[in-house]
């Protein structure tokens, strides 16, 4: 396994040919972090992923980190079907808002991989399709936010009471900025 590692780091060297390795095991790579705990820091440099600022050219993570703002402390990943339906996910409206990067994860052992890997370079990775998703704040955006809750509070609270039984809850959305 050692071996075969060094191999695959110095494949990746040469970006056209770890292009073509890519294609063919990336599907084994990503078993192997989800098999292999002893080299899945090993494994999770080699992986590639496209993002919002990365859509023509695959990223790996340590470029994603080196992107990242000062202040983040969270590498934002989605997960879906293809690149083209994510680029225009509601669910990247406050990342792009904010202006943070997010790895853009179509291939369906990526959901295996992340419940695996729970962080990388101490930075933790965060779905934006799961719920109670947190951006970092300032005070001031969170005073703002709090003051916005408590001006649709009635609303909500109207919203539900007609809805009845048919939701669990009606709350304002901290995901959607334009939607």
């Amino acid at each position: 396994v050692k071996k075969c590692i060094e191999l695959f780091e110095e494949i990746a060297e040469d970006a056209e040919k770890y292009n073509k390795f890519y294609e063919q095991f990336s599907k084994n790579l990503k078993l192997g972090i989800h098999e292999d705990s002893t080299n899945r820091k090993k494994l999770c440099d080699l992986l590639r992923y496209n993002s919002t600022k990365a859509l023509e050219e695959p990223t790996t993570l340590k470029d994603y980190v080196t992107r990242m703002k000062p202040e983040q402390k969270t590498i934002y990943y989605i997960t879906g079907d293809s690149k083209k339906k994510l680029q225009h996910s509601p669910f990247l409206e406050e990342a792009k808002r904010r202006d943070v990067e997010v790895l853009f994860m179509v291939d369906p052992i990526d959901e295996y991989v992340m419940q695996q890997v729970k962080d990388y370079d101490d930075k933790k990775f965060v779905g934006l399709t799961k719920e109670g998703v947190k951006f970092d704040e300032t005070e001031e955006e969170k005073k703002k936010k709090e003051e916005e809750k408590a001006s649709f509070r009635k609303l909500c609270k109207s919203m539900k009471d007609i809805l009845g039984d048919r939701v669990e809850k009606v709350v304002l959305s901290e995901r959607l900025s334009t939607s």
